[in-house]
């Protein structure tokens, strides 16, 4: 459940840059936003994987 807190936290942060990209085209936040989008994605991949570990245990 750790993962799952850092990826919602990580979310909520992200959405700030995603405003100031989308809403005023600050570049800047553009690549912040891809970054963030990146770390997500890894650490959904890492979710996925404790996820079926603990699956395959039961």
């Amino acid at each position: 459940m750790e993962k799952f807190e850092k990826l919602k936290t990580l979310l909520q942060t992200a959405e700030k840059d995603a405003a100031k990209f989308y809403l005023n085209g600050n570049a800047a936040a553009g690549t912040r936003l891809r970054k963030f989008m990146q770390d997500t994605k890894v650490l959904a991949q890492d979710i996925r994987n404790e996820v079926s570990e603990i699956k395959s245990k039961s």
